[in-house]
């Protein structure tokens, strides 16, 4: 269910940035009324939920965040930006709807930013170049958010939902959560026009329970030594830091190919996988 609406009034969004894009920041601002609409809904907002949104930029999913019975924080590097918003939303600020703070996702400290495990929900329009760091950031972590909603590369949300054969990013998002591919964002939607077409990828149900008794930093070591050489198979890859004789036993054990490559196994086989392997001498 959807947090009732606020009634609040906001300033009408300008469809053109208030200033030029940097392209050090990696910046395609939304210009859509009905994008951040979408974001919003796939994050299933409830009142009273705490949202992390990074780089808010010109405002446009804060407004629609705004129109929900909810607390944003809010971090945003460029600080043109934070001026912007601190006129834009100076309301939303002085009621203390809307934290924001100058500072880089880059180097996000989310205890710092008064953020509980499993007590926030992020929703963000993110630079593609940092997709794949954000993920992890936010992801493999002590501090995790219940559910995560990304605006970005359509390629990268088709990796991690659609494609058949497995990818380090893909197995890292399933590791701790039920990713889903919502909508199909084309870039029309921005500007500067980006070169390629967005989508929504939300991560629901996220937990560390799956690695749990593996551990994260075993677990992703041994993702990271099967995909290390990708046209070589998965026991001469594992094999360079584990016996041979024990990696083969462990397919064996699980009735998988010797000759099986990284990409063909799935997270229930690798979670299996890795079970074998820490409890072998």
């Amino acid at each position: 269910m959807l947090a009732t609406t606020m009634r609040t009034p906001q300033k009408t969004q300008n469809p053109t940035s208030p200033f030029r894009q940097k392209k050090s920041l990696g910046q395609n601002f939304l210009t859509s009324n009905v994008v951040p609409s979408w974001l919003v809904e796939a994050a299933k907002l409830r009142a009273g939920d705490v949202v992390l949104e990074i780089g808010p930029g010109t405002g446009a999913l804060t407004r629609e965040l705004l129109s929900h019975d909810i607390q944003i924080i809010a971090v945003e590097a460029d600080e043109r930006a934070v001026a912007y918003l601190q006129t834009e939303f100076s309301d939303a600020i002085q009621a203390k709807k809307l934290i924001l703070h100058h500072s880089d996702a880059r180097e996000l400290a989310l205890e710092k930013l008064g953020l509980a495990n499993q007590e926030f929900i992020v929703v963000a329009n993110i630079p593609y170049y940092l997709s794949g760091f954000l993920l992890r950031q936010l992801l493999d972590t002590k501090v995790q958010p219940k559910t995560l909603v990304f605006l970005m590369q359509k390629e990268l949300v088709e990796r991690v939902v659609r494609d058949k054969k497995s990818s380090l990013l893909s197995l890292s998002v399933r590791a701790f959560g039920e990713p889903a591919y919502i909508k199909t964002v084309s870039r029309g939607h921005f500007r500067p026009l980006p070169k390629v077409d967005s989508a929504i990828l939300a991560v629901y149900n996220i937990n560390q329970q799956r690695l749990a008794e593996i551990g994260t930093s075993f677990f992703f070591s041994l993702l990271h030594a099967g995909f290390g050489k990708k046209r070589k198979q998965l026991v001469a890859n594992l094999s360079d830091d584990l016996p041979r004789s024990a990696v083969t036993q462990a397919l064996a054990s699980l009735e998988v190919s010797p000759t099986v490559r990284a990409e063909d196994l799935d997270l229930t086989a690798w979670l299996k996988l890795a079970a074998i392997l820490k409890s072998t001498p």
